[in-house]
């Protein structure tokens, strides 16, 4: 299963115990997945599909808790496009659908006349554990979250401009949250790629295990990254520690083999002679070796001066 289900089934395990956390929740989910069909004499017939079997029950039995209705369940098998099974939870006229459209602020009213919004509802929303609410139905919705150890990507998928905008707002409500917003072809996308918001934001809609998991990997991956960027410096540093000491060692041969090395004073034979026994060896570790030891500074400086010595030769 993944990251993204087991996320969806998780917060599908939710008890919202508040009657406005409820209408919230309902209201994201709905807005979202909720598709309208007319019933005859202008009435609707609401329909809400997801290919999850948890979402489905989480509804059904939220929708029966807040409004007192049982909605239908209609199983199909998925198309080429969607394996599986499609669930659909179904609400008649007789079983309130306009008085549900109405109570989540789909259906509105407007110089007399009913219109669907497509947007969210802002008297849905006012308070933090609505808002909180809202995101997690929209989430169970449309949502998708990507395996943290693969990549950090968490997005909606939604049909109108209007409301990838209102749901970004929303997420911008909570300190230090923020999502952007692209288009797919004719679909709106609300998503974040760090780290830190995926993290924050799967806290706030209640995916506790799912945010413990998150973390582990993403300590985990840090762990290795910095693992592999210390070896990385050290391999660096080794290399330049052997160029270095291969450009010593060939001035010390040099002054060695044109006859010269005597013009160099005692303490730098006495260092030529240490580069040469130990080519491995760093600056430090020479500095070390020296009686009296020397700072590293001190031992490079008298590298240095052989080297230049070996070029006047």
């Amino acid at each position: 299963m993944s990251f993204s289900a087991e996320t969806k089934n998780e917060l599908s395990r939710t008890a919202v115990e508040k009657k406005c956390c409820q209408l919230a929740e309902i209201a994201g989910f709905l807005r979202i997945a909720g598709s309208l069909r007319l019933a005859g004499a202008g009435r609707f017939r609401i329909v809400c599909s997801t290919d999850n079997a948890a979402v489905a029950r989480h509804y059904k039995k939220l929708i029966k808790q807040y409004f007192k209705v049982d909605a239908g369940l209609e199983i199909e098998r998925g198309g080429a496009l969607r394996k599986g099974y499609i669930y659909s939870l179904t609400i008649d006229p007789d079983m309130k659908s306009e008085s549900i459209l109405r109570e989540t602020g789909i259906l509105l009213v407007k110089e007399g006349s009913n219109y669907i919004s497509d947007g969210i509802y802002q008297d849905i929303v006012k308070k933090k554990c609505d808002r909180k609410s809202y995101l997690r139905g929209a989430f169970l919705a449309c949502g998708s979250v990507s395996d943290p150890s693969k990549e950090y990507h968490l997005d909606f998928t939604l049909e109108h401009e209007q409301l990838a905008h209102d749901l970004r707002r929303l997420i911008g409500t909570f300190e230090d949250l923020e999502g952007k917003i692209t288009k797919r072809k004719d679909k709106y996308v609300v998503y974040m790629k760090k780290s830190e918001y995926i993290s924050d934001l799967l806290a706030l809609m209640g995916a506790d295990a799912q945010v413990l998991r998150f973390e582990n990997t993403r300590i985990e991956k840090e762990v290795v990254s910095q693992a592999v960027r210390l070896t990385n410096c050290d391999s660096a540093n080794t290399d330049r520690t052997i160029m270095a000491s291969e450009k010593q060692i060939a001035a010390i041969r040099k002054l060695k083999e044109s006859g010269k090395i005597g013009i160099l004073s005692d303490k730098l034979i006495e260092v030529a002679e240490l580069r040469i026994e130990h080519p491995e060896a760093s600056l430090v570790e020479l500095g070390e070796m020296m009686d009296p030891p020397l700072k590293k500074s001190g031992i490079n400086n008298r590298l240095k001066r052989i080297v230049e010595a070996a070029k006047n030769v």
